[in-house]
Parts: structure tokens; sequence; C-alpha cells
């Protein structure tokens, strides 16, 4: 690249700078302790050894192959080059020995993917290339090659056909429950490691800047002039914080359905990971090498993912985890809060009401005398 900044599509591309390489990097270095939290929960969960080994003589790879080739743009020297170039300095950073496939799909939903059980292919859509500059671009390919890295595609394959195959046996009587038992899994074991790709990215482009960006862009668009990256980060620390337990409960049943977490978490874990001494050590040159992978301990992961969940539940300002946080600290108030967070939700024992002398449910409705009514200010730190 040039010295100087110039246009590509529409997009200021930026001079090119070195960045390190991580020779050998184990996906260890980057993946989220919930990721691999998730992925043993997963593979715990009764059926999925069953289906896992019965889809991955199934699934028509070949077919998705053919159709990705016949009916998308393959990334080459020749069509789209510069995220060729992309391609291959991600595959070089993170040291992946056989670069993959990748297609540019016709789709204006901003999106991308790396899917397939024998050999990963990445596929991002015109929306996503549209809406990115170069090094927001660069980001997303570093994640698309971090799951490659992890092993993340055939489960990712596995997720589609399933999702697909749901929606066919939807009328087949608990056929569907299943099924979606098991999809349900997937997607939260699928969000997780979004996290660990994020990391990804943010090691391949080393731009914490860019890597906002991107997800900012994914939640609000083209408009950047219009938005500001610490705003948007306020706003996750609003949703964590947000409400009483019925805005905990709800916060889960949005999720759910999600193969993604929302943008402005995915933002808020990785600035705080990229602000992490476990980033600067690997920026450094000390991480885990995939030949040291045949000797990790298990038991070490597991402990890492259960000091994680510790940590978040203690560190968590979600009213639902200082809820859990409490429990395991046996707080003697348990019953009284819990009464206080979902008042709202059920409609009573709430100080308006008592104030319109509408009816009670008993004396379980009434506060405590050292005690604010539901609707009124709760003590600091609750």
């Amino acid at each position: 690249m040039s010295d100087h900044g110039h246009e590509h599509n529409g997009h200021r591309q930026v001079p090119g700078r070195r960045r390190s390489r991580f020779p050998g990097i184990s996906s260890r270095a980057y993946e989220h302790p919930a990721d691999r939290s998730a992925l043993v929960a997963l593979r715990r969960l009764s059926g999925f050894d069953t289906v896992f080994k019965a889809l991955s003589g199934l699934l028509p790879e070949r077919s998705l192959r053919l159709l990705f080739l016949s009916d998308s743009v393959r990334v080459s020297d020749q069509q789209f080059a510069h995220l060729n170039d992309m391609l291959r300095d991600a595959c070089y950073i993170l040291d992946l020995e056989k670069v993959p496939p990748m297609y540019v799909n016709q789709d204006p939903q901003p999106n991308a993917m790396c899917i397939g059980l024998d050999e990963p292919i990445i596929v991002v859509t015109t929306g996503l290339v549209e809406l990115l500059d170069e090094e927001e671009m660069r980001a997303v390919v570093g994640h698309e090659v971090g799951h490659a890295l992890s092993g993340h595609a055939v489960y990712r394959t596995i997720l589609l056909f399933l999702t697909s195959l749901a929606v066919r046996v939807a009328w087949i009587p608990l056929g569907n429950i299943a099924i979606m038992a098991i999809v349900t899994a997937l997607r939260e074991w699928f969000r997780k490691s979004e996290l660990s790709a994020d990391r990804a990215g943010l090691l391949v482009g080393q731009d914490v800047q860019a890597s906002m960006r991107g997800l900012m862009k994914l939640a609000g668009g083209h408009h950047l002039h219009e938005m500001n990256v610490d705003a948007f980060l306020q706003q996750a620390e609003e949703y964590e914080e947000a409400g009483d337990l019925r805005d905990s409960v709800l916060k889960i049943l949005n999720v759910l359905p999600r193969t993604h977490p929302f943008a402005t978490v995915r933002a808020a874990e990785l600035k705080k990971w990229a602000a992490s001494r476990d980033y600067q050590r690997i920026m450094d040159g000390h991480y885990p090498r995939r030949s040291e992978d045949k000797d990790a301990s298990v038991g070490d992961s597991f402990r890492e993912s259960a000091a994680h969940y510790a940590n978040h539940v203690k560190s968590s300002k979600d009213p639902l985890m200082k809820l859990v946080s409490d429990l395991a600290g046996g707080a003697g108030d348990l019953g009284e809060r819990v009464r206080r967070g979902f008042g709202g939700f059920t409609g009573t024992g709430s100080a308006k009401n008592g104030a319109k002398g509408g009816p009670k449910d008993g004396p379980a409705d009434e506060p405590p005398a050292d005690q604010p009514p539901a609707d009124g200010p709760q003590p600091a730190g609750d």
C-alpha cells in the first residue's frame, strides 16, 4: 500500500503499517473463558454427540461449496483483491497454514460467517463490505480467521442446518422440542464464541478503535459522524445496570433467539480485554503455542472458566447477577430483595397501588417498617 491514504469503493484506506505476528499461536491465547465453558456444556448435552456424529456424515458439504462457487464471488487476486490481501495477511499473523476460501455474497444485510465441516469457508456479504472501511474490515476478516483457527466452523454449520431443520419439523409432536434444545445450547455457545473471535480480530487488526467503530457501525449503520465510541460503550454499562429483576429476565429472553451478543456488549467486552494484561502479554510474544495444546490441562481450563464466571457474578451490576452473588454469600434479606425485584412485574406490592386503595394480596405485600416501598428509592449498592 502507498504511503498516502487513498479511496477504495468509497472508503478511505490508511497507510500500511507493520503488525506483530504470532507464530504457532494457539486459539487458547484468545479464547474467552465463557466460550470454552459453553462448549463443554454443549458437548455434555444429552443426545448432542449422536446428532453431531450423524450430521457430520450427512451434511452435504460439497453442495454447500458448489452453492457459493456458483452464486457468489470468490475472493482472489482478480476479484476483491483488497479482501484477498486482508485474508492472507490475517492468516499470516495468526499463522493459519491453509488460507480458507472466501466468498462475497450479494446481501444488503451486513454479515460474515465461517462455515464448513472438513475445511472452513469464509463468507462476507456485500452489505458488510460496503459498510466498513479497510481497518474495520481487517478486524472482521481476522474475526473469521479466528473462528477457523478455533475450529468453530463445524459447530456453526450444524447450527445453521438444525435451525433450518427445526422449522421443517415444527409440526411433528416433540420432534421440534428435541431439536430446539440442541439449537438453544448451540446458540448459547456461539454467542460466547463471538467474543473469542472478536479478540482474534483485534490481534489481526491491532487497532482497537477500528474494532470499536466496526461494532458501532453494525448497530448504527453508516452514520459514523453521528456516533461516539465512548457514548456507545456507556450504553453497554447502562444496559448491564438496567432496572430490576424484571429487566434481567427480559434481557435473557431477548438474547435467547440470537446467534450473536448485542453489539454494545461485544464492544465493552473487547475494550476490557484490550486493556488487560493478557492482551499485552500476547502482543509482547508471550502466548500458548499450538504445539503445547496436547499437553494443556483440561482441568485448568475448567478452573479458569469457573473463576471467570465467579468474578463476573461478583463484579456484575446486573440485578440478577447481584442476587446470585448474594445467594453465594448467604445474604439474609434475599426474600425481601426478590419480592421487591419482581413486585412491579406481578403488579403487587407497590406503593402506588397502595396509595390508590387497590386490593392487596395479603401481609406479604406490605414492606417492612425499616424498608422503602418497592417502587421507592433503593439503598446504594443494593
